[in-house]
């Protein structure tokens, strides 16, 4: 069993306290918006072995996987760790994006190398040939934007507004079939003449302020993206507010977005995101419709299952990635989690003994399939322990 060394990634939406305080370390004033767990090549995790000096995960899975790996996870994923651990801390709205399925990746990646798209062109959508299923549970109250709302009632909300210029899209909402309605105002609201939307979602959050309630957190997107068309298209989406332990479950073609709070994100290793507002970045509106998924749903907020072993299981239907967590009682007997696949333990409250680690909030290590692993508690209260693995 390895500790892992993490990288925290300074992107702009992060927040500037949250993670230092789950490190119990001060703020550096920086925004720290992810903290990395795993082998991704952007910031694999480090580890130390029989006192060697610090090394890649990446580098040790690569020199011997089957090891590492387990062979019934190299047979069916490869010589790669397949998933990517985060702490995500969100202290500003991120874009609002989706994510292609496996055909979409693999499709789109060959048609991009075969054009001769270089990988690093801020056009390029497709960084990968992989799909990018993603989990997220929340530490703390967590909001986020995820999958369509019943049309009825995103015109009902739009309508709420009273702007001349969003009763088109009220029209729309009314007229046609769910797949139709929904299709033709995202493509309305994306291609639309960028002064005159920007005139639109003024007057939407001038409305939205006055109003408040369920419209004060697009009136707090337009502080963050002023004019973006993606503040009107988070009007067609779920308002999702997650309470610690509960989670929602990102699948292929659900555009969604993460607003402000604290979780533990598991997804596939991959890059690949296809965005549709909320950004500055490259908004490619034509493969961006190719990919959604036009059809309403309900927010889909996941709690854990629990076990008779007391571990408390996050069912989703990918194979890439399994979260699961354990809250440990500091006079309970030690949790066997031996597993004959690769696995990232995270302590993200209390103290926790890990086979000879001890683990206190913000800490992981990563344990190499087939090897002996128990948990536990350490004394002054319950310990929480998240488990990632993988189906193989």
């Amino acid at each position: 069993m390895d500790r892992l060394a993490n990288t925290v990634r300074p992107y702009a939406w992060g927040s500037t306290t949250a993670i230092p305080e789950l490190l119990g370390v001060a703020p550096t004033g920086e925004p720290q918006a992810e903290m990395w767990m795993g082998a991704h090549p952007g910031a694999p995790s480090r580890v130390t072995r029989g006192g060697t000096a610090e090394q890649p995960l990446s580098e040790v899975i690569a020199a011997a996987p089957e090891r590492e790996l387990g062979e019934a996870a190299v047979a069916k994923f490869g010589p790669r760790l397949p998933f990517l651990l985060k702490i995500l801390a969100a202290g500003a709205p991120l874009s609002l994006q989706v994510h292609p399925d496996l055909a979409q990746a693999r499709d789109g990646y060959g048609a991009e190398e075969s054009a001769g798209v270089p990988i690093d062109a801020p056009h390029r959508n497709y960084k990968d040939a992989n799909h990018k299923p993603e989990l997220i549970c929340a530490l703390t109250p967590f909001d986020g934007l995820c999958g369509f709302r019943a049309p009825a009632e995103s015109a009902e909300l739009l309508a709420g507004l009273d702007v001349d210029s969003l009763k088109p899209y009220v029209d729309l909402l009314h007229a046609h079939p769910e797949e139709g309605a929904l299709r033709e105002v995202l493509t309305a609201v994306l291609t639309a003449d960028r002064e005159e939307m920007a005139h639109t979602v003024a007057e939407a959050v001038a409305a939205a302020e006055r109003l408040g309630g369920d419209y004060a957190p697009y009136a707090t997107l337009a502080h963050h993206y002023p004019g973006d068309p993606g503040v009107i298209a988070a009007m067609l989406l779920n308002h999702v507010r997650l309470q610690p332990g509960e989670a929602m479950f990102l699948s292929a073609g659900v555009p969604h977005a993460y607003l402000d709070g604290l979780g533990v994100e598991i997804m596939a290793n991959s890059d690949n995101v296809l965005r549709c507002g909320l950004t500055p970045k490259h908004v490619d509106v034509p493969e961006l419709l190719r990919i959604v998924r036009f059809e309403a749903s309900e927010p889909g907020i996941l709690r854990p299952e629990v076990s008779p072993s007391g571990e408390e299981v996050y069912d989703t239907p990918v194979e890439e990635f399994r979260l699961s967590r354990y809250v440990l009682a500091p006079d309970a007997e030690p949790c066997d989690v031996t597993a004959p696949t690769p696995q990232i333990l995270l302590c993200t409250a209390g103290s926790v003994t890990a086979g000879e680690l001890t683990l206190a909030p913000g800490d992981s290590a990563f344990v190499p399939a087939g090897e002996k692993a128990e948990i536990s508690g350490t004394g002054g209260g319950p310990g929480t322990v998240f488990r990632a693995t993988v189906v193989a």
